[in-house]
Protein backbone atom coordinates (compact mmCIF):
# COMPACT_ATOMS: atom_id res chain seq x y z
CA UNK A 1 0.00 0.00 0.00
CA UNK A 2 0.62 3.64 -0.75
CA UNK A 3 2.30 5.88 2.23
CA UNK A 4 -0.40 8.60 2.22
CA UNK A 5 1.70 10.29 5.32
CA UNK A 6 4.98 9.02 3.46
CA UNK A 7 8.05 11.87 2.19
CA UNK A 8 6.17 12.61 -1.33
CA UNK A 9 2.63 12.25 0.09
CA UNK A 10 0.63 15.32 -2.51
CA UNK A 11 2.99 15.01 -4.53
CA UNK A 12 3.13 14.19 -8.60
CA UNK A 13 6.52 13.21 -10.69
CA UNK A 14 7.28 12.10 -13.64
CA UNK A 15 9.33 9.41 -14.38
CA UNK A 16 10.67 9.15 -18.08
CA UNK A 17 11.97 5.37 -18.88
CA UNK A 18 9.57 3.98 -16.40
CA UNK A 19 9.18 0.67 -18.49
CA UNK A 20 11.98 -1.09 -17.22
CA UNK A 21 14.82 -1.25 -15.12
CA UNK A 22 15.75 2.14 -12.75
CA UNK A 23 12.64 4.11 -14.16
CA UNK A 24 10.69 1.39 -13.18
CA UNK A 25 12.09 0.88 -10.17
CA UNK A 26 11.97 4.68 -9.06
CA UNK A 27 8.55 4.53 -10.22
CA UNK A 28 6.98 1.92 -7.91
CA UNK A 29 9.22 3.34 -5.02
CA UNK A 30 8.32 7.33 -5.23
CA UNK A 31 4.13 5.78 -5.32
CA UNK A 32 4.82 3.62 -2.12
CA UNK A 33 6.19 6.88 -0.93
CA UNK A 34 3.12 8.31 -1.55
CA UNK A 35 3.27 10.14 -4.96
CA UNK A 36 1.38 10.30 -8.07
CA UNK A 37 3.65 8.85 -10.86
CA UNK A 38 3.47 9.49 -14.66
CA UNK A 39 5.61 6.69 -16.38
CA UNK A 40 6.76 7.77 -19.97
CA UNK A 41 8.60 5.78 -22.42
CA UNK A 42 8.37 4.35 -25.93
CA UNK A 43 7.34 0.99 -24.85
CA UNK A 44 3.76 0.91 -24.15
CA UNK A 45 3.56 -2.70 -23.09
CA UNK A 46 6.20 -1.77 -20.49
CA UNK A 47 4.90 1.09 -18.85
CA UNK A 48 1.45 -0.64 -19.06
CA UNK A 49 3.02 -3.44 -16.43
CA UNK A 50 4.59 -0.90 -14.23
CA UNK A 51 1.19 1.02 -13.94
CA UNK A 52 -0.30 -2.25 -13.32
CA UNK A 53 2.22 -3.22 -10.40
CA UNK A 54 1.25 0.45 -8.90
CA UNK A 55 -1.82 0.27 -8.94
CA UNK A 56 -2.22 -3.13 -7.91
CA UNK A 57 -0.71 -2.03 -4.63
CA UNK A 58 -3.15 0.68 -3.83
CA UNK A 59 -1.19 3.62 -5.47
CA UNK A 60 -1.94 6.37 -8.31
CA UNK A 61 0.12 6.14 -11.21
CA UNK A 62 -1.02 6.85 -15.69
CA UNK A 63 1.20 5.72 -18.70
CA UNK A 64 1.87 8.20 -21.12
CA UNK A 65 4.22 6.61 -24.25
CA UNK A 66 6.51 8.87 -25.28
CA UNK A 67 9.93 9.53 -27.65
CA UNK A 68 11.90 11.58 -25.18
CA UNK A 69 13.77 12.91 -28.64
CA UNK A 70 10.45 14.35 -29.96
CA UNK A 71 9.68 18.10 -28.66
CA UNK A 72 5.82 17.89 -29.43
CA UNK A 73 5.72 14.16 -27.76
CA UNK A 74 7.92 15.29 -24.52
CA UNK A 75 5.47 18.74 -24.56
CA UNK A 76 2.25 16.68 -24.71
CA UNK A 77 3.65 14.38 -22.02
CA UNK A 78 4.32 17.54 -19.51
CA UNK A 79 1.03 19.13 -20.24
CA UNK A 80 -1.18 15.63 -20.24
CA UNK A 81 0.53 14.64 -16.71
CA UNK A 82 -0.64 18.07 -15.62
CA UNK A 83 -4.04 18.06 -16.69
CA UNK A 84 -4.65 14.56 -15.16
CA UNK A 85 -2.51 14.87 -12.25
CA UNK A 86 -2.91 17.98 -11.16
CA UNK A 87 0.83 19.75 -11.24
CA UNK A 88 4.34 18.57 -11.14
CA UNK A 89 6.30 18.40 -8.60
CA UNK A 90 9.03 16.09 -9.56
CA UNK A 91 10.94 14.96 -13.34
CA UNK A 92 12.92 12.16 -13.10
CA UNK A 93 14.97 12.26 -16.17
CA UNK A 94 16.14 8.67 -16.74
CA UNK A 95 15.41 7.49 -20.56
CA UNK A 96 18.85 6.79 -22.05
CA UNK A 97 21.04 4.30 -23.62
CA UNK A 98 24.87 2.72 -24.60
CA UNK A 99 25.68 2.50 -28.29
CA UNK A 100 29.05 2.44 -28.40
CA UNK A 101 30.89 0.50 -30.87
CA UNK A 102 34.38 0.36 -30.30
CA UNK A 103 36.63 3.90 -29.91
CA UNK A 104 36.34 6.76 -31.41
CA UNK A 105 38.15 6.73 -34.78
CA UNK A 106 36.54 3.60 -35.53
CA UNK A 107 32.88 5.03 -34.89
CA UNK A 108 29.92 5.69 -36.72
CA UNK A 109 28.64 9.20 -36.40
CA UNK A 110 25.38 7.88 -36.55
CA UNK A 111 25.36 6.36 -33.33
CA UNK A 112 27.14 9.35 -31.75
CA UNK A 113 24.42 11.91 -32.76
CA UNK A 114 22.05 9.00 -31.57
CA UNK A 115 23.40 9.02 -27.67
CA UNK A 116 23.23 12.65 -28.06
CA UNK A 117 19.97 12.50 -29.19
CA UNK A 118 18.83 10.45 -26.48
CA UNK A 119 21.22 10.83 -23.55
CA UNK A 120 21.38 14.66 -23.55
CA UNK A 121 18.95 16.45 -26.31
CA UNK A 122 16.07 14.39 -24.84
CA UNK A 123 16.99 15.49 -20.99
CA UNK A 124 17.07 18.97 -22.43
CA UNK A 125 13.94 18.93 -23.94
CA UNK A 126 12.53 17.11 -20.81
CA UNK A 127 13.59 19.93 -18.60
CA UNK A 128 12.67 22.66 -21.05
CA UNK A 129 8.93 21.54 -21.31
CA UNK A 130 8.66 20.73 -17.52
CA UNK A 131 10.17 23.93 -16.14
CA UNK A 132 6.96 25.77 -16.76
CA UNK A 133 4.65 23.20 -14.44
CA UNK A 134 7.23 22.84 -11.74
CA UNK A 135 7.33 27.15 -11.64
CA UNK A 136 3.60 26.77 -11.24
CA UNK A 137 3.80 24.25 -8.52
CA UNK A 138 6.21 26.85 -6.46
CA UNK A 139 8.57 24.40 -6.29
CA UNK A 140 9.92 21.13 -7.90
CA UNK A 141 12.84 18.96 -8.31
CA UNK A 142 14.66 17.69 -11.27
CA UNK A 143 16.53 14.75 -10.42
CA UNK A 144 19.01 13.38 -13.90
CA UNK A 145 20.10 9.79 -13.83
CA UNK A 146 23.89 10.28 -14.96
CA UNK A 147 27.17 7.93 -15.40
CA UNK A 148 30.47 7.92 -14.05
CA UNK A 149 31.45 7.42 -17.44
CA UNK A 150 30.13 11.06 -17.74
CA UNK A 151 32.55 12.34 -14.81
CA UNK A 152 35.87 10.24 -16.01
CA UNK A 153 34.82 8.55 -19.36
CA UNK A 154 36.42 5.06 -20.81
CA UNK A 155 37.80 3.95 -23.99
CA UNK A 156 35.48 2.67 -26.47
CA UNK A 157 32.68 4.98 -24.14
CA UNK A 158 32.95 8.38 -25.93
CA UNK A 159 29.59 9.03 -27.23
CA UNK A 160 28.10 7.93 -24.08
CA UNK A 161 30.87 9.73 -21.74
CA UNK A 162 30.08 12.63 -24.02
CA UNK A 163 26.61 12.78 -23.21
CA UNK A 164 25.85 12.09 -19.69
CA UNK A 165 28.88 14.55 -19.45
CA UNK A 166 26.88 17.03 -20.80
CA UNK A 167 23.95 15.95 -18.95
CA UNK A 168 26.45 16.65 -15.40
CA UNK A 169 26.34 20.01 -16.84
CA UNK A 170 23.19 20.64 -17.94
CA UNK A 171 22.17 20.13 -14.44
CA UNK A 172 24.47 22.54 -12.86
CA UNK A 173 23.29 25.24 -15.37
CA UNK A 174 19.63 24.52 -14.58
CA UNK A 175 20.41 24.47 -11.28
CA UNK A 176 21.61 28.28 -11.41
CA UNK A 177 19.04 29.18 -13.22
CA UNK A 178 16.46 28.05 -11.52
CA UNK A 179 17.67 28.59 -7.89
CA UNK A 180 15.18 31.42 -7.51
CA UNK A 181 12.08 29.48 -8.36
CA UNK A 182 13.10 26.67 -5.81
CA UNK A 183 13.60 24.24 -8.32
CA UNK A 184 16.72 21.91 -7.53
CA UNK A 185 18.55 20.01 -9.79
CA UNK A 186 20.63 17.26 -8.69
CA UNK A 187 22.43 14.15 -10.38
CA UNK A 188 21.94 10.43 -9.96
CA UNK A 189 24.75 8.50 -10.80
CA UNK A 190 23.87 4.70 -10.10
CA UNK A 191 26.74 3.02 -10.89
CA UNK A 192 26.78 -0.51 -12.39
CA UNK A 193 22.77 -2.14 -12.52
CA UNK A 194 21.63 -5.40 -13.30
CA UNK A 195 19.21 -4.82 -16.32
CA UNK A 196 16.58 -7.96 -16.86
CA UNK A 197 16.52 -7.25 -20.41
CA UNK A 198 20.35 -7.56 -21.21
CA UNK A 199 21.38 -10.27 -23.32
CA UNK A 200 23.79 -13.36 -22.08
CA UNK A 201 26.68 -11.05 -23.74
CA UNK A 202 25.84 -7.84 -22.41
CA UNK A 203 25.22 -9.31 -18.85
CA UNK A 204 29.26 -10.80 -19.13
CA UNK A 205 30.52 -7.29 -19.93
CA UNK A 206 28.55 -5.58 -17.77
CA UNK A 207 30.02 -7.64 -14.74
CA UNK A 208 33.60 -7.64 -15.88
CA UNK A 209 33.58 -3.91 -16.15
CA UNK A 210 31.79 -3.61 -12.87
CA UNK A 211 34.60 -5.15 -11.82
CA UNK A 212 35.41 -4.27 -7.78
CA UNK A 213 32.35 -2.08 -7.92
CA UNK A 214 28.90 -3.16 -6.74
CA UNK A 215 26.56 -4.41 -9.37
CA UNK A 216 23.68 -3.36 -8.07
CA UNK A 217 19.72 -4.32 -8.89
CA UNK A 218 17.41 -1.32 -10.24
CA UNK A 219 16.07 -1.57 -6.84
CA UNK A 220 18.92 -0.85 -4.30
CA UNK A 221 18.97 3.19 -6.73
CA UNK A 222 15.58 3.94 -4.75
CA UNK A 223 16.40 5.21 -1.65
CA UNK A 224 18.90 7.87 -3.15
CA UNK A 225 16.32 8.76 -5.64
CA UNK A 226 13.54 8.68 -2.74
CA UNK A 227 15.90 11.28 -0.41
CA UNK A 228 17.17 13.23 -3.50
CA UNK A 229 12.76 14.19 -4.45
CA UNK A 230 12.38 14.45 -0.66
CA UNK A 231 14.30 17.11 0.22
CA UNK A 232 13.03 20.34 1.55
CA UNK A 233 12.87 23.16 -0.94
CA UNK A 234 15.81 24.94 0.19
CA UNK A 235 17.65 21.87 -0.18
CA UNK A 236 20.66 20.73 -2.09
CA UNK A 237 21.54 21.59 -5.89
CA UNK A 238 24.05 21.62 -8.45
CA UNK A 239 25.66 18.60 -6.96
CA UNK A 240 25.81 14.99 -7.87
CA UNK A 241 25.15 12.14 -5.66
CA UNK A 242 26.94 8.74 -6.53
CA UNK A 243 26.16 5.05 -5.37
CA UNK A 244 29.58 4.47 -6.77
CA UNK A 245 32.54 2.78 -4.37
CA UNK A 246 34.98 4.65 -6.57
CA UNK A 247 35.40 7.36 -9.19
CA UNK A 248 35.31 5.74 -12.85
Amino acid sequence: MPNVGGPLAGKTAIITGAGRGIGRAIAIGYAKAGAAVCCAARTERELEKTVAKITADGGKAIAIPTDVTVNSQVESLMKTANRRLGAIHILVINAGGFFDRGELAESDPAIWRRSLDLNLFGAYLCARAAIPYLKKSGAGKIITVGSGLGHNGRAGGSAYACAKAGLWMLARVLAQELLASNISVNELIPGPVRMDNSTGRLREKRKKLAKGEWLKNPEDVVPLALFLAAQLDTGPTAQSFSLMRRDG
